[in-house]
């Protein structure tokens, strides 16, 4: 067991002392968003009273003090992931703009006939942008399987590999597995072959901090609202001279040098690819979260996250008729399940009459639930405010409506 003052922590989220009807909330629905600490939100009420102007526009005091606090997270984005520059530090509006605007970006170079790897177990947000270009460029896409535990079929993975590929791009995390790929070492077979890397991070942010010099990818994106921060605030990484080599996402304010009717000259990295006003204030208040974060200690935040997977996972087996998807060893809080022949919808809606808040349905990964041969799943994802004993109530909430779904 952690040495962690969990109930400490907990006090830090409001949300979680609410109830829903008559019940306590039991909060299981990490993976989607996490929630956020007092000390955030603090932080983007103090913002929205102090220092609300319009960024790198104004020589006046209150512009300058916005600017020097959003500027401020993007460095302290570079130290979290061992960015090599605050160039290579892009924000954007989540994980998904950010993928879009790598393939709308840099997929303006693929040609037809080039291929693209990804795997059966991506996020719809890192397959629709590749499908989307594919109206333009007649590129195939190769998707790498898994085996029965959901771990990716890597010998399938060095197999797609020739002259005609051109990209990889793959989740670190598995949004319902749980799954953890080994990037590192698909990253290197990619590079082995020339072929540049995206890794989406958004499941993995939580609960592990990437170093972008140890994974050596070319790409690297996650979002805030799944890290204790606020919404609407996503970071692409990505190395210095692919993004200069890599034309502007959207046009408008901030991101030109030059504009007149005939020739546009656009600005230097990072503001080439943050074209318009950005969410300054929910940008700067996501330090907070960093801050919260190191407060606690990663490492502390995964062992007790994955102390409560071991737990919950050897009580879900304990129930007749739960079947759970994911089993690899190497695997995020996240358990992804089914209720004997119980719709996961039913599940989960009876589930939220007892107060427990569990995900259910595809989890925007339609492809992998062809694959595993359902229509969705519930899932309960933990994050560091959770307890052994909301561990519990899943569990006995689930033996309590077994009467009803069998």
């Amino acid at each position: 067991m952690t040495d962690l003052n969990i109930s400490e922590i907990r006090d830090k989220f409001p949300i979680l002392s609410r109830k829903v009807g008559e019940k306590e909330l039991v909060y299981l629905d990490n993976t989607a968003t996490s929630q956020t600490p007092r000390e955030v939100v603090e932080e983007i009420d103090y913002l929205y009273k102090n220092t609300k102007a319009n960024v790198h526009r104004g020589v006046h005091t209150v512009s300058q003090e916005a600017t020097d606090r959003q500027e401020h997270t993007r460095r302290r984005v570079q130290g979290w992931i061992n960015a090599g520059s605050f160039e290579e530090i892009i924000f954007t509006r989540g994980t998904t703009e950010a993928i879009n605007l790598v393939a709308s970006s840099f997929g303006d170079r693929f040609k037809d006939g080039d291929e693209i790897i990804l795997t059966v177990m991506e996020h719809h947000a890192n397959i629709v942008p590749w499908q989307l270009l594919q109206r333009h460029k007649d590129i195939k896409i190769k998707v790498v399987d898994i085996n029965d535990n959901g771990e990716l079929d890597l010998e399938q993975y060095r197999s797609f590999f020739n002259d005609r590929t051109v990209f990889a791009s793959f989740t670190h995390i598995s949004n319902v597995l749980g799954t953890v790929n080994p990037v590192k070492e698909m990253t290197e077979i990619a590079h082995s072959h020339g072929v540049p890397v995206l890794i989406d991070g958004a499941q993995a942010s939580p609960h592990l901090i990437p170093d972008m010099q140890e994974l050596g990818c070319d790409f690297y994106v996650f979002s805030s609202h799944k890290m204790y921060g606020p919404t609407g605030v996503g970071v692409l990484y990505g190395r210095k001279e692919l993004l200069e080599s890599m034309p502007p996402y959207q046009g408008g304010g901030e991101m030109i040098k030059h504009v007149s009717f005939d020739h546009t000259t656009f600005a230097d990295l990072p503001f080439k690819f943050e074209a318009g006003t950005p969410d300054f204030i929910d940008i700067a208040a996501f330090a907070k979260a960093f801050d919260f974060i190191e407060e606690i200690g990663m490492d502390n935040i995964r062992k007790h996250e994955e102390e409560l997977l071991h737990y919950t996972t050897s009580r879900l087996l304990e129930i007749p008729g739960i079947k759970i998807y994911g089993t690899a060893p190497e695997k995020a809080a996240v358990i992804s399940f089914n209720f004997g022949d119980a719709h996961n919808y039913d599940v989960g809606f009876l589930l939220d009459k007892l107060g427990i808040a569990v995900r259910t349905g595809h989890h925007c990964a339609q492809p992998l639930m062809e694959r595993l041969g359902v229509p969705g799943t519930v899932r309960a994802s933990f994050a560091v405010y959770n307890t052994f004993e909301e561990a519990d109530k899943l569990i006995d909430g689930l033996k309590k409506i077994a009467p009803m779904l069998m």
